[in-house]
C-alpha cells in the first residue's frame, strides 16, 4: 500500500531522467494501483494518484517499451490525453490494441494518429468504427489549438489529402445510399408527422460541411459516379443559403472590409447546369403516399428555385414538366373540405399556391390554385387596445401601425393575398381566376395589395377598383380602452360585440379580445362567463377571478370542495367556459346542464 503523501515523490521519480529502467515497473505499479487505506478504497488519495499519474504519463510512455507496462499506462489515460500523446508521436498505431481494448474509437484519436505520415492509412481504417455523426469531426477538430493558439504555438500540419477524401466520401455515402433506395424504413408510419418527411433525409449536414471545405472540387464531384447525385442535391439545397449567411455575417462584422459589389453567387452557371439532373428530385418520384410525397417534392423544388433564382430561366421546361407531373400524380388540386381539427389545412393551401405560382405554366393548375385561395377563411383582423408603452416606443417609428394592411401582417394573415400576388405575376395564370379571388377578399387584404404587393399593373388596378368600406367600417375589430368606452352610450354592448365577432374564434386573435374584455372596468359577469375558463383563471387579472369565486362559493363547503376538485382536471384541455366552470360547482345546476346537454 503506497502512502498517499508520497504520490508527488513517485511523480517526480517517474519524470526524472536519471530513473533507471529497472525501476520503471515499480514506479508504474505504484502510480496505477488504486489508492487504499486501512478502511479500503481512499477516494481523496486516489484523486492525488490520478493527478500524479497524468503529469508523469508522457515521460513514462516515452521511456516504456514493454507492451504490458504500456497497456497498463494507456488504460489509465483519458481521451484528451491519449489524443495529445498520439499527436506528438508518443502514442502510435502500435498502441491501438491496448487503447481499443477499453475504449471505442473517437475522432480525436484518428486525427492525432493521422498527423504522422506513416499512420494515415491505419487512421483511415478506423473511420468505419466511428458513429456516423462523428466522422466529420475528424476534420473539424483537426486543429485542436485553433481557439487557444498563441504566437508560440506551432501551426497544425495540413490535413492529409487521402484522409480528407476518405472523410468526405464517408459523409456523402449515407445520402448517396438513400437516393438509391429512398423507401421509408420499417416503423416509418409510427414516426411523428413532422419527422415523417423524406426531405429531412436530404439535409446531410456532415456531407455539406465537408463539401463547403472544398469548393474548388465541386465541378468534379458533381460527376462522381457514386457520389455525384448526392453532391448535386446538397449544392442546390445548401450552397446559396450558406453563402448568403456568410455574407450577412461579414457585413455585420465591424472589423470587416466593405464589399465592393454584392454577394457573388456560390454556384456559377456551369455548376447550376451540372446540378440539373438532381433539380426535380427524380429519385423520389415513386415514393408511397403520393399526395404527401408530391406536395413535399413540389415545395422542395420551389425552395431550390428561391435559393437559386437563375434556375427559373435555365431549367424552365424541366420545372414546368415536374410541376405538372407532381400535381397530377398527387392529385394536389383535388383538396377536400377543411376538417375541424385540421389546423394545417390553410398552410398547405398557401404553400401549394406559392409553389405553383413559381413553378407551373399550366393555366388549369394555376386557376385551381386561385380557386383554393378563394375557399380559405377570411382573416380575423383585430386592432389592439391602445398601450401607453407601445405608443411611447413605436409612435414615431410607425405612426400608421393601425392601418388595416399593417394589422393584417401582425399574425401573417397577409399570406393569402401574398400568394395571390405571386399567381397574378405568373403570365400563365388566367386573369379571370385572379379576379374571382379579388372579389371575395377582406377589405384589409385589398388594402395590403395596394400598399404592399407590387405585381403587374392589371392586378393592382383590379384590386383598387373594388369598393372598400370607410375606415371605421372596414371589418376590423377595433378594441378600445376604457377612456374611449366611456364615451360610448352602451359600453357593455361594445364588449359583447367583440365576443360575438368571428375574430374571437381565431386562435391568433382571440386572446387579445379576451384580455381586453377581462381588463375593462365595463365588463359584467355575463361577459366573463362566455370566455374560456383558462383565459379567466390563469392568464388575466387574478383579483377579478378571486372576487367572483369568493362571491359564488360563499360559505358553501360543497362549492369550495367542488372548486378544488375542478382544479385537479384539465379544464383548459376541455375548453369549457368560465360560466360552465361556475355552474359545475353547483350540483343541481350541473345535473340540469348534463340533462339538457
Amino acid at each position: 500500500m503506497v502512502n498517499a503523501r508520497t504520490y508527488p515523490l513517485w511523480r517526480d521519480l517517474a519524470m526524472s531522467e536519471d530513473l533507471p529502467k529497472e525501476a520503471l515497473k515499480t514506479v508504474i505499479d505504484a502510480l496505477c494501483a488504486p489508492a487504499t487505506n486501512r478502511n479500503g478504497f481512499d477516494v481523496q488519495a486516489d484523486r492525488w494518484r490520478e493527478e500524479a499519474l497524468k503529469a508523469a504519463l508522457p515521460a513514462l510512455l516515452a521511456r516504456t517499451r514493454a507492451k504490458r507496462l504500456r497497456r497498463q499506462l494507456l488504460m489509465h489515460a483519458d481521451e484528451k490525453t491519449l489524443a495529445a500523446l498520439a499527436a506528438d508521436g508518443t502514442v502510435t498505431t502500435a498502441d491501438l490494441p491496448a487503447i481499443l481494448r477499453h475504449r471505442r474509437v473517437w475522432p480525436g484519436l484518428i486525427s492525432a494518429l493521422a498527423q504522422h505520415p506513416g499512420q494515415v492509412e491505419t487512421a483511415i481504417g478506423l473511420l468505419p468504427r466511428l458513429p456516423g455523426h462523428e466522422v466529420e469531426h475528424v476534420v473539424r477538430d483537426w486543429d485542436t489549438d485553433r481557439y487557444t493558439r498563441t504566437k508560440d504555438t506551432p501551426p497544425a500540419p495540413p490535413i492529409p489529402q487521402e484522409l480528407f477524401d476518405a472523410v468526405l466520401e464517408a459523409c456523402l455515402t449515407p445520402l448517396a445510399a438513400y437516393l438509391l433506395h429512398p423507401e421509408p424504413e420499417e416503423g416509418w408510419e409510427a414516426v411523428s408527422a413532422f419527422s415523417k418527411d423524406w426531405s429531412m433525409e436530404l439535409g446531410c449536414h456532415d456531407g455539406w460541411a465537408m463539401l463547403a471545405r472544398c469548393p474548388q472540387r465541386w465541378a468534379l464531384l458533381t460527376e462522381h459516379p457514386a457520389l455525384g447525385a448526392a453532391v448535386q442535391h446538397l449544392l442546390l439545397d445548401q450552397a446559396e443559403t450558406h453563402a448568403l449567411q456568410d455574407a450577412r455575417l461579414h457585413a455585420a462584422d465591424p472589423n470587416g472590409e466593405e464589399p465592393s459589389t454584392g454577394p457573388v453567387p456560390a454556384l456559377n452557371e456551369d455548376l447550376l447546369l451540372a446540378c440539373l439532373p438532381a433539380l426535380c428530385l427524380p429519385e423520389l418520384a415513386d415514393l408511397p403516399n403520393p399526395q404527401v410525397a408530391s406536395r413535399r417534392t413540389l415545395h422542395h423544388i420551389a425552395n431550390r428555385v428561391h435559393n437559386n433564382p437563375r434556375l427559373a430561366g435555365l431549367a424552365a421546361g424541366q420545372l414546368h414538366a415536374a410541376a405538372d407531373a407532381l400535381v397530377t400524380r398527387g392529385q394536389l388540386l383535388g383538396v377536400s373540405d377543411k376538417q375541424e381539427d385540421d389546423h394545417r389545412f390553410d398552410g398547405r393551401i398557401l404553400r401549394l399556391s406559392e409553389d405553383l405560382a413559381l413553378l407551373s405554366a399550366n393555366p388549369d393548375h394555376l386557376a385551381g390554385a386561385c380557386a383554393h385561395l378563394a375557399r380559405l377563411d377570411q382573416p380575423a383582423i383585430v386592432s389592439p387596445t391602445p398601450s401607453r408603452t407601445l405608443v411611447r416606443v413605436l409612435d414615431n417609428h410607425d405612426p400608421d401601425r393601425d392601418r388595416p394592411a399593417r394589422l393584417l401582417e401582425r399574425h401573417s394573415e397577409h399570406r393569402r393575398v401574398q400568394a395571390l400576388a405571386g399567381l397574378a405575376a405568373n403570365p400563365h395564370t388566367p386573369r379571370t381566376a385572379v379576379a374571382d379571388v379579388l372579389n371575395g377578399l377582406h377589405p384589409a387584404e385589398l388594402a395590403w395589395i395596394i400598399e404592399k404587393a407590387g405585381g403587374p399593373d392589371w392586378f393592382l388596378a383590379a384590386a383598387a377598383a373594388i369598393p372598400v368600406p370607410e375606415d371605421q367600417d372596414d371589418d376590423v375589430v377595433r378594441l378600445l380602452d376604457d377612456d374611449e368606452l366611456d364615451q360610448h352610450p352602451d359600453p357593455a354592448a361594445v364588449l359583447q360585440s367583440w365576443l360575438d365577432s368571428p375574430a374571437a374564434s381565431e386562435i391568433l386573435s382571440r386572446s387579445e379580445i379576451y384580455r381586453a374584455v377581462v381588463r375593462s372596468r365595463h365588463h359584467a359577469l355575463e361577459h366573463l362567463r362566455q370566455i374560456p375558463a383558462d383565459e379567466v383563471l390563469a392568464r388575466h387579472e387574478p383579483d377579478i377571478t378571486l372576487k367572483i369565486l369568493l362571491d359564488h362559493c360563499g360559505r358553501s363547503t360543497g362549492r369550495w370542495e367542488a372548486l378544488a376538485a375542478a382544479m385537479t382536471f384539465d379544464y383548459d384541455a376541455d375548453k369549457i367556459t368560465f360560466g360552465q366552470l361556475l355552474d359545475s360547482l353547483d350540483p343541481a345546476q350541473a345535473i340540469a346542464a348534463a340533462a339538457t346537454g
